[in-house]
Protein backbone atom coordinates (compact mmCIF):
# COMPACT_ATOMS: atom_id res chain seq x y z
CA UNK A 1 0.00 0.00 0.00
CA UNK A 2 1.48 3.24 -0.99
CA UNK A 3 1.87 6.36 1.33
CA UNK A 4 -0.60 8.23 -0.62
CA UNK A 5 -3.27 5.31 -0.91
CA UNK A 6 -2.42 4.95 3.34
CA UNK A 7 -3.56 8.85 3.50
CA UNK A 8 -6.53 8.22 1.63
CA UNK A 9 -7.98 5.11 3.81
CA UNK A 10 -7.13 7.63 6.99
CA UNK A 11 -9.36 9.95 5.76
CA UNK A 12 -12.40 8.24 5.38
CA UNK A 13 -11.58 6.67 9.00
CA UNK A 14 -12.29 2.61 7.35
CA UNK A 15 -10.49 -0.32 8.07
CA UNK A 16 -9.81 -2.29 5.04
CA UNK A 17 -11.10 -5.85 4.83
CA UNK A 18 -8.02 -7.13 6.17
CA UNK A 19 -8.27 -5.06 9.10
CA UNK A 20 -11.73 -5.94 9.59
CA UNK A 21 -10.59 -9.41 9.54
CA UNK A 22 -8.14 -9.79 12.26
CA UNK A 23 -10.04 -7.62 14.52
CA UNK A 24 -12.85 -9.97 14.39
CA UNK A 25 -10.26 -12.85 14.89
CA UNK A 26 -8.87 -11.16 17.95
CA UNK A 27 -12.78 -10.02 19.58
CA UNK A 28 -13.18 -13.94 19.14
CA UNK A 29 -9.65 -15.27 20.52
CA UNK A 30 -10.69 -12.81 23.36
CA UNK A 31 -14.28 -14.42 23.60
CA UNK A 32 -13.47 -17.96 22.88
CA UNK A 33 -10.31 -18.34 25.36
CA UNK A 34 -9.43 -15.29 26.76
CA UNK A 35 -12.60 -14.46 29.28
CA UNK A 36 -13.36 -18.03 30.35
CA UNK A 37 -9.88 -18.45 31.95
CA UNK A 38 -9.73 -14.61 33.18
CA UNK A 39 -12.14 -15.13 36.77
CA UNK A 40 -9.21 -17.92 37.74
CA UNK A 41 -5.82 -16.43 36.85
CA UNK A 42 -7.64 -12.52 38.23
CA UNK A 43 -8.56 -14.73 41.36
CA UNK A 44 -5.31 -16.96 41.82
CA UNK A 45 -2.41 -13.69 40.34
CA UNK A 46 -1.29 -16.64 38.22
CA UNK A 47 0.24 -16.40 34.69
CA UNK A 48 -1.86 -17.72 32.47
CA UNK A 49 0.69 -19.78 30.33
CA UNK A 50 -2.46 -21.90 28.50
CA UNK A 51 -3.88 -19.22 27.21
CA UNK A 52 -0.40 -17.86 26.33
CA UNK A 53 0.19 -21.11 24.18
CA UNK A 54 -3.23 -20.81 22.75
CA UNK A 55 -2.78 -17.42 21.71
CA UNK A 56 0.41 -19.05 19.10
CA UNK A 57 -1.73 -21.31 17.91
CA UNK A 58 -4.20 -18.61 16.77
CA UNK A 59 -1.58 -16.61 15.02
CA UNK A 60 -1.68 -14.18 18.07
CA UNK A 61 1.79 -14.13 19.96
CA UNK A 62 4.99 -14.35 18.53
CA UNK A 63 7.48 -13.55 15.80
CA UNK A 64 5.15 -13.25 13.20
CA UNK A 65 2.50 -11.96 14.73
CA UNK A 66 4.99 -8.79 15.40
CA UNK A 67 6.48 -9.03 12.18
CA UNK A 68 3.04 -8.38 10.78
CA UNK A 69 2.19 -5.37 12.97
CA UNK A 70 5.31 -3.70 11.76
CA UNK A 71 5.05 -3.99 8.31
CA UNK A 72 1.59 -2.77 8.46
CA UNK A 73 1.68 1.03 6.75
CA UNK A 74 -1.01 2.21 8.89
CA UNK A 75 0.29 1.29 12.16
CA UNK A 76 -3.28 0.26 13.07
CA UNK A 77 -2.93 -3.51 13.30
CA UNK A 78 -1.35 -3.01 16.81
CA UNK A 79 -4.12 -1.18 18.43
CA UNK A 80 -6.56 -3.07 16.76
CA UNK A 81 -4.55 -5.81 18.55
CA UNK A 82 -3.95 -4.43 22.24
CA UNK A 83 -7.80 -2.69 22.07
CA UNK A 84 -9.17 -6.31 21.29
CA UNK A 85 -7.34 -8.46 23.63
CA UNK A 86 -7.89 -6.36 26.54
CA UNK A 87 -11.25 -6.26 25.59
CA UNK A 88 -11.01 -9.95 26.79
CA UNK A 89 -8.86 -9.62 30.24
CA UNK A 90 -6.23 -6.48 30.36
CA UNK A 91 -3.90 -8.67 32.83
CA UNK A 92 -3.89 -11.90 30.54
CA UNK A 93 -3.77 -9.68 27.33
CA UNK A 94 -0.57 -8.23 29.24
CA UNK A 95 0.84 -11.42 29.63
CA UNK A 96 0.85 -12.00 26.07
CA UNK A 97 2.29 -8.58 25.02
CA UNK A 98 4.28 -8.42 27.74
CA UNK A 99 7.45 -9.46 25.47
CA UNK A 100 6.66 -6.47 23.53
CA UNK A 101 7.79 -4.08 25.41
CA UNK A 102 11.62 -5.50 25.44
CA UNK A 103 11.53 -6.47 22.00
CA UNK A 104 10.48 -2.41 21.19
CA UNK A 105 14.11 -1.60 23.41
CA UNK A 106 16.05 -3.88 21.80
CA UNK A 107 14.86 -2.85 18.32
CA UNK A 108 15.56 0.75 19.30
CA UNK A 109 18.40 0.98 20.79
CA UNK A 110 20.32 -2.68 19.01
CA UNK A 111 22.41 -3.50 16.17
CA UNK A 112 20.65 -5.28 13.36
CA UNK A 113 22.99 -8.82 14.77
CA UNK A 114 21.51 -8.30 18.40
CA UNK A 115 18.25 -7.43 16.70
CA UNK A 116 18.21 -10.55 15.25
CA UNK A 117 19.65 -12.54 18.31
CA UNK A 118 17.05 -10.94 21.24
CA UNK A 119 14.23 -10.02 19.49
CA UNK A 120 13.27 -14.00 19.40
CA UNK A 121 14.14 -14.53 23.10
CA UNK A 122 11.59 -12.02 23.73
CA UNK A 123 8.63 -14.91 22.54
CA UNK A 124 9.98 -17.88 21.85
CA UNK A 125 10.19 -20.14 18.48
CA UNK A 126 8.11 -22.80 17.31
CA UNK A 127 6.24 -24.28 19.91
CA UNK A 128 8.30 -22.89 22.56
CA UNK A 129 6.85 -20.16 24.98
CA UNK A 130 9.62 -17.29 26.36
CA UNK A 131 8.94 -14.16 27.64
CA UNK A 132 11.17 -10.42 27.79
CA UNK A 133 11.34 -8.27 30.17
CA UNK A 134 11.76 -4.20 30.00
CA UNK A 135 13.31 -3.18 33.17
CA UNK A 136 13.32 0.85 33.68
CA UNK A 137 11.19 1.88 36.89
CA UNK A 138 13.31 2.32 40.19
CA UNK A 139 12.32 2.70 43.82
CA UNK A 140 13.28 6.72 43.75
CA UNK A 141 13.17 7.48 40.40
CA UNK A 142 9.06 6.78 39.53
CA UNK A 143 7.93 7.85 36.23
CA UNK A 144 11.07 9.56 36.10
CA UNK A 145 13.61 7.38 33.60
CA UNK A 146 15.89 10.89 33.44
CA UNK A 147 16.84 9.83 37.28
CA UNK A 148 18.00 6.34 36.94
CA UNK A 149 20.39 5.10 39.39
CA UNK A 150 20.97 1.82 38.55
CA UNK A 151 24.95 1.61 37.38
CA UNK A 152 27.15 -0.24 34.73
CA UNK A 153 30.29 -0.76 35.10
CA UNK A 154 32.98 -1.34 32.29
CA UNK A 155 34.96 -4.19 33.62
CA UNK A 156 37.43 -5.75 30.93
CA UNK A 157 35.41 -7.19 28.22
CA UNK A 158 32.08 -7.21 30.60
CA UNK A 159 29.81 -4.91 31.98
CA UNK A 160 28.89 -5.23 35.80
CA UNK A 161 25.45 -4.19 36.69
CA UNK A 162 24.34 -3.42 40.51
CA UNK A 163 20.97 -1.87 41.52
CA UNK A 164 17.20 -2.36 42.02
CA UNK A 165 14.34 -2.46 39.34
CA UNK A 166 10.49 -2.29 40.77
CA UNK A 167 6.68 -2.47 39.10
CA UNK A 168 8.45 -4.90 36.11
CA UNK A 169 6.08 -6.43 34.02
CA UNK A 170 7.40 -10.62 33.36
CA UNK A 171 10.01 -9.35 36.33
CA UNK A 172 11.50 -12.87 37.53
CA UNK A 173 10.23 -14.71 35.09
CA UNK A 174 11.60 -13.50 31.96
CA UNK A 175 13.79 -15.11 29.61
CA UNK A 176 15.71 -11.87 28.58
CA UNK A 177 15.65 -8.70 30.36
CA UNK A 178 16.25 -5.55 28.59
CA UNK A 179 17.71 -3.53 31.76
CA UNK A 180 18.07 0.64 31.72
CA UNK A 181 20.80 1.67 33.18
CA UNK A 182 23.69 4.66 33.69
CA UNK A 183 27.22 4.58 32.80
CA UNK A 184 27.80 8.36 33.65
CA UNK A 185 25.74 9.85 36.19
CA UNK A 186 26.95 13.52 35.64
CA UNK A 187 25.35 13.32 31.96
CA UNK A 188 21.17 12.30 33.37
CA UNK A 189 19.76 10.41 30.42
CA UNK A 190 22.43 10.78 28.17
CA UNK A 191 24.65 8.94 30.62
CA UNK A 192 22.62 5.82 30.12
CA UNK A 193 22.50 3.04 28.26
CA UNK A 194 20.36 -0.71 27.78
CA UNK A 195 21.67 -4.00 28.59
CA UNK A 196 21.04 -7.48 27.67
CA UNK A 197 20.63 -10.17 30.80
CA UNK A 198 19.53 -13.22 29.89
CA UNK A 199 17.64 -15.23 32.65
CA UNK A 200 20.04 -17.48 34.87
CA UNK A 201 22.63 -14.82 34.74
CA UNK A 202 24.81 -14.50 37.89
CA UNK A 203 23.75 -11.57 39.97
CA UNK A 204 20.13 -11.18 38.48
CA UNK A 205 17.42 -12.08 40.69
CA UNK A 206 14.03 -11.57 41.25
CA UNK A 207 12.78 -9.66 44.47
CA UNK A 208 9.38 -8.95 45.80
CA UNK A 209 6.01 -10.42 43.64
CA UNK A 210 3.97 -7.43 43.55
CA UNK A 211 -0.22 -8.15 44.11
CA UNK A 212 -1.99 -5.84 42.29
CA UNK A 213 -5.27 -4.18 42.22
CA UNK A 214 -5.86 -5.13 38.64
CA UNK A 215 -4.08 -7.18 35.96
CA UNK A 216 -4.00 -9.42 38.07
CA UNK A 217 -2.90 -12.47 35.66
CA UNK A 218 0.32 -9.93 34.46
CA UNK A 219 3.45 -10.88 36.45
CA UNK A 220 4.97 -7.80 38.33
CA UNK A 221 7.93 -8.04 40.33
CA UNK A 222 10.99 -6.58 41.59
CA UNK A 223 14.48 -7.27 39.55
CA UNK A 224 17.79 -7.43 41.39
CA UNK A 225 20.93 -7.13 40.11
CA UNK A 226 23.90 -7.47 42.27
CA UNK A 227 27.33 -7.57 40.43
CA UNK A 228 25.47 -9.02 37.68
CA UNK A 229 28.19 -9.22 34.96
CA UNK A 230 27.12 -9.45 31.16
CA UNK A 231 29.35 -9.85 28.03
CA UNK A 232 30.17 -6.37 26.55
CA UNK A 233 28.37 -7.64 23.29
CA UNK A 234 25.45 -7.60 25.48
CA UNK A 235 25.27 -3.48 25.20
CA UNK A 236 22.63 -2.77 23.02
CA UNK A 237 23.83 -0.82 20.24
CA UNK A 238 27.20 -1.74 21.09
CA UNK A 239 30.79 0.50 22.30
CA UNK A 240 31.54 2.79 19.66
CA UNK A 241 27.69 4.04 19.58
CA UNK A 242 27.64 4.59 23.06
CA UNK A 243 31.05 6.37 23.27
CA UNK A 244 30.13 8.40 20.43
CA UNK A 245 27.09 9.20 22.62
CA UNK A 246 28.82 9.86 26.17
CA UNK A 247 31.30 12.42 23.87
CA UNK A 248 28.55 14.27 22.19
CA UNK A 249 26.92 14.59 25.54
CA UNK A 250 30.13 15.71 27.41
CA UNK A 251 30.39 18.38 24.66
CA UNK A 252 27.49 19.82 25.02
CA UNK A 253 25.86 18.75 21.54
CA UNK A 254 22.66 18.07 20.91
CA UNK A 255 21.74 14.76 19.74
CA UNK A 256 18.24 15.49 18.88
CA UNK A 257 17.48 11.92 20.21
CA UNK A 258 15.52 10.71 22.94
CA UNK A 259 17.52 8.20 25.21
CA UNK A 260 16.58 4.92 24.49
CA UNK A 261 14.29 4.25 26.96
CA UNK A 262 12.35 7.77 26.14
CA UNK A 263 12.37 6.47 22.67
CA UNK A 264 11.40 3.04 23.82
CA UNK A 265 7.79 4.68 25.67
CA UNK A 266 7.50 7.19 22.42
CA UNK A 267 6.89 4.09 20.27
CA UNK A 268 4.48 2.40 22.97
CA UNK A 269 2.22 5.02 24.19
CA UNK A 270 -0.11 5.04 21.44
CA UNK A 271 -0.95 0.90 22.50
CA UNK A 272 -0.83 1.62 26.14
CA UNK A 273 -3.94 3.76 25.14
CA UNK A 274 -5.83 1.66 22.81
CA UNK A 275 -5.23 -1.50 25.61
CA UNK A 276 -7.07 1.26 27.97
CA UNK A 277 -9.85 1.48 25.40
CA UNK A 278 -10.41 -2.31 24.89
CA UNK A 279 -11.03 -1.89 28.78
CA UNK A 280 -13.45 0.98 28.88
CA UNK A 281 -14.92 -0.87 25.09
CA UNK A 282 -15.77 -3.80 27.31
CA UNK A 283 -17.73 -1.78 30.15
CA UNK A 284 -19.31 0.13 27.67
CA UNK A 285 -20.71 -3.00 25.93
CA UNK A 286 -21.36 -4.54 29.17
CA UNK A 287 -23.15 -1.74 30.44
CA UNK A 288 -25.35 -1.74 27.33
CA UNK A 289 -26.20 -5.76 27.47
CA UNK A 290 -26.89 -5.58 31.19
CA UNK A 291 -29.42 -2.42 31.23
CA UNK A 292 -31.24 -3.97 27.95
CA UNK A 293 -34.58 -5.18 28.83
CA UNK A 294 -34.42 -3.46 32.28
CA UNK A 295 -37.07 -0.98 33.61
CA UNK A 296 -37.90 1.67 36.06
CA UNK A 297 -41.24 2.59 37.26
CA UNK A 298 -42.57 1.47 33.82
CA UNK A 299 -39.99 2.65 31.77
CA UNK A 300 -37.30 1.17 30.09
CA UNK A 301 -33.88 2.34 30.81
CA UNK A 302 -32.70 2.69 28.12
CA UNK A 303 -35.46 5.07 26.59
CA UNK A 304 -34.52 7.30 29.96
CA UNK A 305 -32.63 10.41 28.77
CA UNK A 306 -30.32 10.37 32.40
CA UNK A 307 -28.78 6.95 31.12
CA UNK A 308 -29.25 8.01 27.58
CA UNK A 309 -26.95 11.29 28.46
CA UNK A 310 -24.69 8.96 30.68
CA UNK A 311 -24.58 6.40 27.31
CA UNK A 312 -23.59 8.73 24.94
CA UNK A 313 -21.39 10.96 26.80
CA UNK A 314 -19.32 7.29 27.26
CA UNK A 315 -19.42 6.14 23.66
CA UNK A 316 -17.82 9.76 22.57
CA UNK A 317 -15.19 9.52 24.72
CA UNK A 318 -14.23 6.04 23.57
CA UNK A 319 -14.55 7.26 20.19
CA UNK A 320 -12.46 10.34 20.70
CA UNK A 321 -9.74 8.36 21.96
CA UNK A 322 -9.42 5.88 19.70
CA UNK A 323 -8.91 8.50 16.69
CA UNK A 324 -6.13 10.09 18.60
CA UNK A 325 -5.00 6.81 19.83
CA UNK A 326 -4.77 6.03 15.86
CA UNK A 327 -3.43 8.87 14.99
CA UNK A 328 -0.53 8.82 17.17
CA UNK A 329 0.06 5.18 15.65
CA UNK A 330 -0.17 6.11 11.99
CA UNK A 331 2.39 9.27 12.27
CA UNK A 332 4.77 7.08 13.90
CA UNK A 333 4.60 4.74 11.68
CA UNK A 334 4.60 6.71 8.57
CA UNK A 335 7.48 8.59 10.34
CA UNK A 336 5.84 11.57 11.14
CA UNK A 337 7.47 13.37 14.20
CA UNK A 338 5.40 13.09 17.04
CA UNK A 339 6.52 17.05 18.13
CA UNK A 340 3.01 18.38 19.73
CA UNK A 341 3.18 15.05 21.71
CA UNK A 342 0.71 13.21 20.10
CA UNK A 343 1.72 10.08 21.96
CA UNK A 344 1.35 11.25 25.05
CA UNK A 345 -1.88 12.87 24.54
CA UNK A 346 -3.03 9.32 23.28
CA UNK A 347 -2.46 7.59 26.42
CA UNK A 348 -3.38 9.89 28.59
CA UNK A 349 -6.93 10.55 27.05
CA UNK A 350 -7.43 7.15 26.49
CA UNK A 351 -6.20 6.11 30.29
CA UNK A 352 -8.29 8.91 31.74
CA UNK A 353 -11.38 7.96 30.02
CA UNK A 354 -10.62 4.01 30.59
CA UNK A 355 -11.06 4.68 34.60
CA UNK A 356 -13.52 8.07 33.94
CA UNK A 357 -15.68 5.40 32.00
CA UNK A 358 -15.73 2.35 34.11
CA UNK A 359 -16.52 4.45 37.30
CA UNK A 360 -19.51 6.15 35.45
CA UNK A 361 -20.75 3.13 34.58
CA UNK A 362 -20.79 1.57 37.76
CA UNK A 363 -22.37 4.54 38.95
CA UNK A 364 -25.10 3.87 36.31
CA UNK A 365 -25.68 0.30 37.31
CA UNK A 366 -26.04 0.88 41.17
CA UNK A 367 -24.70 -1.10 43.77
CA UNK A 368 -24.67 -4.45 42.26
CA UNK A 369 -21.41 -3.39 39.74
CA UNK A 370 -19.39 -3.20 43.16
CA UNK A 371 -19.80 -7.08 43.77
CA UNK A 372 -17.55 -9.28 42.53
CA UNK A 373 -19.93 -10.72 40.64
CA UNK A 374 -20.05 -7.79 38.32
CA UNK A 375 -18.07 -7.83 35.96
CA UNK A 376 -17.58 -3.89 35.93
CA UNK A 377 -16.04 -4.45 39.49
CA UNK A 378 -12.96 -6.19 37.61
CA UNK A 379 -13.05 -3.53 34.47
CA UNK A 380 -12.93 -0.94 37.28
CA UNK A 381 -9.62 -2.88 39.22
CA UNK A 382 -8.19 -2.90 35.62
CA UNK A 383 -8.48 0.24 34.44
CA UNK A 384 -6.36 1.96 36.93
CA UNK A 385 -2.92 1.38 35.99
CA UNK A 386 -3.44 2.97 32.79
CA UNK A 387 -3.34 6.18 34.23
CA UNK A 388 -0.33 5.32 36.18
CA UNK A 389 2.28 2.89 34.01
CA UNK A 390 4.70 4.33 31.43
CA UNK A 391 4.45 7.68 32.63
CA UNK A 392 1.84 8.65 35.01
CA UNK A 393 -1.22 11.02 33.60
CA UNK A 394 0.30 13.75 35.31
CA UNK A 395 3.77 13.68 33.72
CA UNK A 396 1.96 12.94 30.49
CA UNK A 397 0.71 16.72 30.78
CA UNK A 398 4.16 17.78 31.47
CA UNK A 399 5.51 15.95 28.82
CA UNK A 400 2.46 17.60 26.51
CA UNK A 401 3.10 20.66 28.23
CA UNK A 402 6.68 20.96 27.22
CA UNK A 403 6.07 19.63 23.76
CA UNK A 404 3.49 22.03 22.78
CA UNK A 405 6.02 24.76 24.10
CA UNK A 406 8.85 23.47 22.11
CA UNK A 407 6.67 23.02 18.93
CA UNK A 408 5.06 26.70 19.05
CA UNK A 409 8.42 28.18 20.11
CA UNK A 410 9.86 26.37 16.47
CA UNK A 411 6.57 27.90 14.77
CA UNK A 412 8.01 31.09 16.07
CA UNK A 413 11.43 31.29 15.20
CA UNK A 414 10.23 30.06 11.49
CA UNK A 415 7.90 32.58 10.85
CA UNK A 416 10.22 35.56 10.44
CA UNK A 417 11.61 33.12 8.00
CA UNK A 418 9.15 32.36 6.53
CA UNK A 419 7.75 36.26 6.28
CA UNK A 420 10.74 37.21 4.42
CA UNK A 421 10.59 34.12 2.24
CA UNK A 422 7.01 35.50 0.96
CA UNK A 423 7.79 39.07 1.05
CA UNK A 424 10.91 38.04 -1.85
CA UNK A 425 7.81 36.30 -3.80
CA UNK A 426 5.61 38.79 -3.57
CA UNK A 427 8.29 41.57 -4.39
CA UNK A 428 9.40 39.53 -7.30
CA UNK A 429 5.37 38.91 -8.48
CA UNK A 430 4.59 42.58 -8.61
CA UNK A 431 8.26 43.59 -10.37
CA UNK A 432 7.09 41.00 -13.07
CA UNK A 433 3.80 42.35 -13.46
CA UNK A 434 5.18 46.13 -13.34
CA UNK A 435 7.11 44.92 -16.32
CA UNK A 436 4.51 43.54 -18.62
CA UNK A 437 2.26 46.38 -17.70
CA UNK A 438 5.34 48.64 -19.01
CA UNK A 439 6.29 46.54 -22.17
CA UNK A 440 2.54 46.37 -22.66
Amino acid sequence: MTRQSTEAQLADFKLNDEQLEFQAHCRRFAREVIRPAAPQHDREESVPWEVIKAAREWGLHGLETIQKMGSDPDGLFSCIYAEELHWGCAGIALAIQGGSLAAAGIASSGTPEQIGRWVPECFGMGDEIKLGAYAVTEPSAGSDVRSLRTTARQDGDEWVLNGTKVFITNGGIADVTVVVATVDPTLGHRGQASFVVPKDTPGLSMGKKESKLGIRASQTAEVILEDCRVPAEYLLGGQEKLDKKLARARSGESTGRSSGALATFELTRPLVGASALGIAQAAYEWTLEYLEGKEEDGTPLLEQQRVQQVLAEVATEIEASRMLVWRASWMGRNGIPLTGGQGSMSKLKAGDVAMWATTTLMDLVGPYAQTTDCPLEKFFRDAKIYQLFEGTAQVQRLVISRMQRSEYQQRRSEAPATAEQNGAKLGDVVREATATLSSG
